[in-house]
């Protein structure tokens, strides 16, 4: 494998933020003796033939300048392959980084990380053919982003508050039915979240507990509840503290099948698919920098 690293980079994350960051980092990164492919998708589809292309090369390290929606894009192609992957944030959420220890602030530091060189291999999980690092959520949680996704105004995160808030007046608690490594459960819940990792969306620690490495997934379900403690509920997620309420349950398994009824599953933040959905652990797939 050659010693090539490649900038991938979206250039409209962290709202335009991407092509500054590169502009930062790239001459020390060159400076540092790297042979550096300077690539920008302009669209998803090129990005995803940019990062394909990089792997086919066997270029060392693919090194993602964006957010996790750009993560999840490049782990479709760095998969079960050589090319490790390091990330320079600038998106919103930033969960993958923040699971990587690496500075959500400093681009400068961040791009240290690639210098450096350290090495780490963690688990992916895969969810019909899409893989995701984070987590997979499958409630009101996936039934406000489709809300939001639909909508054309506000922009940014006020969007997501106002989706919310339309969301509560008419939420009902889903009937569900999962299938954990063969062991069937049916039950009604206010959202399921299967975490290869412990947070989404930017911090909200849903999964607590969940380790990359263990070869396992965590499913967590949050059983009904009032919508006054649905609300109350959210500020405990920054802690991990909502492990403590009567409504939570863990369970841990290597493939877990769900369903329910006009669900859109979301994982990486990424509209996945519908459920039912089967999603399985895979195990030490991907190689990753760490600071």
């Amino acid at each position: 494998m050659s010693r090539e690293i490649a900038l991938l980079t979206n250039p409209h994350a962290g709202r335009g933020r991407g092509r500054q960051v590169v502009s930062q980092v790239l001459p020390g990164l060159r400076s540092a003796g790297h042979v550096v492919r300077n690539l920008q998708g302009t669209d998803p589809d090129e990005a995803m033939r940019l990062a394909q292309q990089c792997v086919a090369d066997g270029v060392d390290t693919l090194v993602v300048v964006g957010g996790d929606g750009m993560v999840h894009l490049a782990i479709q192609a760095l998969a079960h392959s050589s090319t490790r992957l390091a990330v320079i944030p600038v998106g919103t959420g930033n969960d993958v980084a923040r699971y990587l220890g690496v500075s959500r602030t400093d681009p400068l530091m961040a791009a240290a990380v690639v210098a450096a060189g350290r090495e780490r291999t963690i688990d992916l999980a895969r969810a019909g053919h899409r893989y995701f690092v984070t987590v997979l959520a499958a409630g009101f949680d996936a039934i406000v982003n489709e809300r939001a996704n639909r909508m054309t105004w506000p922009r940014g995160q006020m969007r997501y508050n106002l989706a919310t808030l339309a969301e509560l007046r008419v939420f009902r608690p889903i009937s569900y039915v999962m299938d954990i490594d063969g062991t069937e459960e049916r039950f009604e819940a206010m959202l399921v979240a299967i975490g290869n990792g412990p947070s989404f969306g930017g911090g909200l620690r849903i999964t607590e507990g969940a380790l990359l490495d263990d070869g396992l997934l965590d499913v967590v379900v949050i059983g009904p509840m009032r919508k006054r403690q649905l609300v109350a509920t959210y500020p405990t997620l920054f802690k991990g503290t909502h492990v403590q309420r009567p409504e939570y349950r863990h369970y841990a398994g290597k493939r877990i099948t769900i369903a329910a009824s006009g669900i859109t599953a979301y994982a990486d933040g990424e509209r996945i698919a519908p459920l039912p959905l089967t999603v399985e652990v895979q195990p030490t797939a991907l190689r990753v920098l760490v600071p």
